[in-house]
């Protein structure tokens, strides 16, 4: 009796792992191919993000700004304003991970502890469009997601097309937050 639940326990189970790879794989977050550093460095605004813990306290005013380090690392500083009106900055380094630019991991940690390979998050250029005026940056944990500009705002229609995108990546765009920008 035993060996027939088994049966038909892997029976059932298995066409349910095969849709479940299936699936993961149709949603499997890709960067794209190639990125020109020299075209992204400067400085981006930020549209739209995922809530996360380091970016609690930013209620307004979301910039990065971009700027060559190295021929594989370039140096990272994020401001943004508090809701009582403070600024806030995080200086980091980006380490580029691949040969199109386009995969990087990121730490604002202390120079002294960014060697350690967990303080180090994914930074994937998922879309940038060919003026490298609007970009879509995520890493494949699903966890991170941002919509940045070169300017303050960007059209509806462009930003539901970037929120497309990043739909079909498998990213949950229900919680993101809108970036009010007040002081660019």
């Amino acid at each position: 009796m035993n060996k027939k639940i088994y049966m038909v326990l892997a029976i059932v189970a298995i066409p349910l792992a095969i849709k479940t790879m299936q699936a993961r794989a149709e949603t499997q977050v890709k960067a794209v191919e190639k990125v020109d550093i020299d075209q992204y460095i400067g400085k981006w605004y930020e549209i739209a993000r995922l809530p996360m813990y380091f970016q609690r306290k930013c209620a307004s005013d979301t910039t990065a700004e971009y700027a060559i380090n190295t021929s594989k690392t370039l140096k990272v500083l994020n401001t943004c304003q508090t809701k009582q009106g403070k600024i806030n900055t995080a200086h980091g380094l980006a380490t580029v991970k691949n040969t199109g630019n386009s995969q990087l991991t990121v730490s604002f940690l202390p120079t002294g502890l960014r060697w350690l390979p967990f303080t180090q998050g994914d930074y994937w250029i998922l879309r940038v469009d060919s003026d490298y005026t609007v970009a879509l940056v995520g890493g494949p944990s699903k966890k991170y997601l941002w919509i940045l500009s070169r300017t303050p705002t960007i059209d509806d229609k462009l930003y539901q097309s970037y929120l497309d995108t990043a739909k079909q990546q498998g990213f949950d765009i229900s919680k993101l937050i809108r970036t009010s920008h007040y002081n660019p």
